[in-house]
C-alpha cells in the first residue's frame, strides 16, 4: 500500500501539524504524540486505527480542545483553533446521557449550551432524532432505551449542533456485534446522505474498512502516525459483503502487518 498523507485537491478542512503529548506519572513518562500530522478534506471519513495506548483518542481530544497539547497547531478552515471549537462536536465511547432529562433534550444539550432558545432547539433535536430513527422516543427517559438506541441519542446530539467536522471516539465500543455492525451501516448512511466530515477512532479494522475513506495507522511508544492508507472499496457498502471483498482482504492484511511490526496490536 502508499503511504498517503493528503491525496486530495484543494485546502484541507482540518490540519493538525506537529502535534505533541507527553503525560506524566510517579512511575512513569508517556509520549502520547510525537510530532503527529494529520489532514481531513471536507466531506471525508477518516479513521485512526492502532493499539490501546498508541496516541489516538488523545489526539482526537485535543483536536476537539478537550485536552491541551504540548506542541502544534491545528486549523479548522485555514483558522488557527485554541480551546474548544463550537465547529466540532465530539461523540463519546460513554455516552454520558443525563438521566433525568427525557431523549429530545439529552439530544437538545449542545443547543442549549450554545445558547438556543427552547422552541428552536427543541424542533432542530426533534429534526435529528428522526434522522437516527428515534423521533418516536423523544418524551422516554434515556435510560429506558438499549445500549445501541442511547448511542444513537449521542450521535444526534452531535448532529443537533450541525457541526463542519464529527469527531467519534470508539463510539461503538461497548455495544455487541449485531448492534455494532447495525450502527456501522447507519452512520455509512448519514455520512453519505448530509456530506458530513468525520474523523473516527477505533481499533477494529474492519469497521475502520467498512466505513473509510482513509485509514491513518498509529503505533505506539512513542504514539506517533506511521502511514495513512488509502480504501479503494466501491460505495455503498452495506450492498455488499465488504469483509470478503478482495481489495478489503489484502488491505486487512496490510493494516495487520504494518501493525505487527511495530509494538502492539489491535484488541
Amino acid at each position: 500500500m502508499d503511504n498517503v498523507n493528503s491525496g486530495r485537491d484543494g485546502r484541507p478542512i482540518l490540519e493538525v501539524k506537529g502535534m505533541c503529548k507527553t503525560f506524566f506519572t510517579k512511575e512513569r513518562t508517556v509520549v502520547a504524540l510525537d510530532h503527529v500530522d494529520l489532514s481531513v478534506h471536507t466531506g471525508e471519513f477518516i479513521s485512526l486505527v492502532g493499539p490501546s495506548g498508541c496516541g489516538k483518542t488523545t489526539l482526537l481530544r485535543i483536536i476537539d480542545g478537550l485536552e491541551q497539547a504540548d506542541a502544534g497547531t491545528r486549523t479548522l478552515e485555514g483558522v488557527p483553533l485554541s480551546g474548544i471549537s463550537q465547529d466540532m462536536a465530539y461523540v463519546f465511547q460513554d455516552i454520558n446521557l443525563l438521566p433525568w432529562r427525557s431523549v429530545l433534550d439529552n439530544a437538545a444539550l449542545g443547543l442549549e449550551a450554545r445558547g438556543m432558545n427552547k422552541k428552536d432547539r427543541s424542533e432542530r433535536a426533534m429534526e435529528v432524532l428522526e434522522m437516527v430513527g428515534l423521533a418516536s422516543f423523544a418524551t422516554s427517559p434515556p435510560y429506558t432505551l438499549s445500549g445501541g438506541m442511547q448511542q444513537r441519542v449521542g450521535v444526534a446530539r452531535a448532529l443537533a449542533v450541525r457541526p463542519k467536522v464529527l469527531l467519534m471516539d470508539e463510539p461503538f465500543g461497548q455495544l455487541d456485534n449485531f448492534t455494532r455492525e447495525a450502527l456501522q451501516v447507519e452512520i455509512a448512511q448519514l455520512w453519505a446522505k448530509l456530506g458530513m466530515t468525520i474523523v473516527f477512532v477505533t481499533h477494529d479494522v474492519d469497521e475502520a474498512i467498512f466505513l473509510s475513506d482513509r485509514i491513518a495507522l498509529f503505533q505506539p511508544a512513542p504514539g506517533r502516525i506511521t502511514e495513512i492508507v488509502e480504501v479503494d472499496l466501491p460505495r455503498p457498502r452495506d450492498e455488499y459483503d465488504v469483509r470478503a471483498h478482495p481489495k478489503a482482504l489484502e488491505l486487512r492484511s496490510h493494516i495487520m502487518s504494518h501493525l505487527r511490526a511495530g509494538k502492539g496490536m489491535p484488541e
